[in-house]
């Protein structure tokens, strides 16, 4: 028998045909493998998928709670006397890049009782504040009942109550009337309880172009809240008081940011170091299942090898070909588990109401990853058929 010349080599068509022989040949066997990695790959998807729409549904309702809400007062002089914000304060805070929403309230002169027939020093400790109409969504506020101000009826004599001042004032529906800055008023709404603006639940608000016309306020922002990117909200926090007010930026009380935006930073740390992990964990199994795939298939070809190798099939043209083989399993299954991965998280965060949230890296990363520990796993199983003796190969086979 003619063996072939020891120069001669194969093209990539050639190699690329030679790596197809087993899939071809073994369909079950590798159907299984392909099966095995695809599961492999689902499971990373799956877990990360399932993992990253969980945090993105706690993120966000940490930050409906309020992790990127910041406060801007005024500050206190030297003799603990308050020192208003500036006219263009909340216009100059709301040009901060990273904030998405300001809104805010304004101080009155007015005082509001149940009727005109209580004495003036009865006030029961409630403000009469002026509001702007996106008070509510800023706040993430709700209505204990009625509706809130909307652009007729900030200009007409009506209030929303918080719902302490609601209790103090004796009111339980909307509709009811109130004796406010001299005049009476319908109550339209009664607010809910907020963690947020504890100071809105002991007040009387009223439209900002009412409350400036009819009740002594000077159309400046007494409190200004902020809505920022999560992300950028220290250095929002850092130039807030500088923004409000250039001129003396010490005498304006910026709030810290809430505790929850400590309780988002751990949670995102946490849940993105888990998934990074159970990812490990998977792609682990998943390359030892390929690796134990290919050293199977190496001892059942030996004959195949051994013929190769004595019709001179150099060993490098051996490793290319189980190479191949390897990472066409991982790429067949890679996809494949793309696709499975990403069916399971659709419909988990579905059932559980969950946005659903699978990383692009993840995506991306998917049938790269699969081909990658495919061919890691297949070195050495490819190596030892390259060092194969032929005779030896052929004698076993």
């Amino acid at each position: 028998m003619t063996s072939l010349p020891r120069h001669i080599r194969l093209r990539p068509t050639d190699l690329l045909r030679l790596g197809l022989i087993g899939p071809r040949t073994r369909k079950m066997r590798s159907a299984l493998s392909a099966l095995g990695i695809c599961l492999g790959i689902a499971a990373v998807i799956a877990v990360t998928g399932i993992s990253s729409s969980n945090q993105a549904h706690l993120l966000a309702r940490l930050d409906r709670l309020g992790s990127n809400l910041i406060t801007v007062a005024p500050g206190k002089d030297p003799n603990q006397q308050p020192v208003p914000l500036p006219p263009t304060a909340e216009k100059m805070l709301a040009n901060i890049a990273p904030v998405q929403e300001v809104t805010a309230t304004g101080a009155t002169k007015a005082e509001v009782y149940r009727n005109d027939l209580v004495p003036k020093e009865q006030t029961g400790s409630i403000s009469v504040l002026a509001a702007r109409l996106n008070l509510l969504d800023v706040l993430h506020a709700t209505l204990r009942s009625g509706t809130w101000l909307d652009k007729a009826s900030e200009n007409l004599p009506v209030t929303v109550l918080g719902d302490q001042a609601a209790q103090r004032l004796g009111v339980t529906a909307p509709g009811e009337r109130v004796w406010l800055g001299g005049q009476s008023y319908i109550v339209k709404g009664i607010l809910a309880p907020n963690d947020l603006a504890r100071e809105l639940g002991t007040a009387a608000l009223v439209g900002w172009p009412q409350a400036t016309a009819h009740l002594g306020a000077d159309g400046t922002a007494a409190t200004v809240y902020l809505r920022s990117h999560s992300e950028r909200v220290p250095g929002v926090q850092a130039v807030a008081g500088a923004t409000a007010n250039p001129a003396n930026p010490n005498l304006v009380a910026v709030s810290r940011p809430s505790d929850l935006l400590t309780a988002r930073g751990e949670a995102k740390g946490a849940l993105t170091g888990l998934v990074l992990s159970l990812a490990g964990v998977a792609l682990l199994v998943g390359g030892v299942g390929i690796a134990n795939t290919m050293v199977v298939g190496v001892m059942e070809r030996r004959g195949e090898i051994g013929l190769r190798r004595a019709l001179g099939a150099r060993g490098g043209q051996i490793t290319v070909q189980f190479l191949l083989e390897a990472v066409l399993m991982g790429f067949i299954g890679g996809i494949g588990g793309l696709v499975v991965g990403g069916v399971a998280v659709y419909g988990y965060a579905l059932a559980q109401g969950w946005p659903t949230s699978v990383p692009l890296y993840t995506i991306v990363a998917g049938p790269a990853v699969s081909v990658l520990v495919a061919a890691v796993a297949g070195i050495y199983p490819a190596l030892r058929a390259a060092r194969a003796s032929p005779t030896d190969a052929l004698r076993s086979a």
